[in-house]
């Protein structure tokens, strides 16, 4: 075999061609708009322009649920040929330095948690009930928060918990702005009640239920 047959069967590798813009079209994508940058005729330019579109959008079918999902077709197609393609588009070209803007931060108003074995949400329900009057109803709502806290306290700790320490718990992520009412009682754990926590790997269970006891205890020396 002549050395010129071997540098014909030379196999081309990604790593050694021109790196995609959108990587997601695949290559045939890219050298249709590299085609499409040499043809001098503008009419049939703009025709072949609309024709990559269509082969896109079918490639692409998510696009349809963004909106004005042609539009950003159109602002791909601009990116594939490198912001160097005129032809007479339906949108303007969309400018170089917006693929390297950041997008702009979401405000999220968090505050750390106070007892991981709790949760968040428990700490907003009793941001709620710290708000209300006081009377029969925040009673019933404090008896309701403290039985679902003892559930989930079980859950992460196999060991017996007394109503006093889950009144304790209450009072102390209120900041005190909850006061237990006298004579409160939760009454005994229901028998049917299923405290493994959901999807937890048995041989890890153990590991998860120091570390949380452990959380618990550094809780409470707070």
């Amino acid at each position: 075999m002549e050395n010129k047959d071997i540098d014909t069967c030379k196999l081309l590798y990604n790593t050694e061609r021109v790196k995609l813009y959108i990587p997601e079209y695949g290559r045939n994508v890219q050298k249709m708009v590299d085609y499409l940058k040499t043809i001098e005729d503008r009419e049939k330019r703009n025709e072949q322009a609309r024709a990559i579109i269509k082969v896109m959008e079918i490639l692409n079918p998510s696009v349809h649920l963004q909106d004005d999902y042609e539009h950003k077709l159109w602002d791909h197609l601009f990116i594939i040929s490198g912001f160097d393609l005129d032809v007479d588009a339906p949108y303007p070209m969309p400018a170089p330095e917006s693929l390297h803007e950041r997008p702009e931060m979401i405000p999220i108003k968090s505050k750390p948690i106070k007892a991981t074995h709790y949760g968040r949400n428990i700490e907003s329900i009793i941001d709620l009930i710290a708000e209300k009057e006081e009377g029969d109803v925040k009673n019933s709502m404090i008896r309701s928060l403290a039985i679902y806290m003892r559930q989930q306290y079980l859950i992460w700790n196999k060991d017996t918990v007394s109503d006093e320490t889950i009144f304790q718990d209450i009072e102390k992520l209120s900041d005190y702005r909850i006061r237990i009412p006298e004579g409160l009682q939760l009454g005994r754990v229901d028998s049917g009640f299923n405290s493994a926590r959901p999807g937890i790997n048995p041989a890890k269970a153990g590991k998860n239920q120091n570390r949380q006891r452990n959380n618990q205890k550094n809780f409470r020396k707070k």
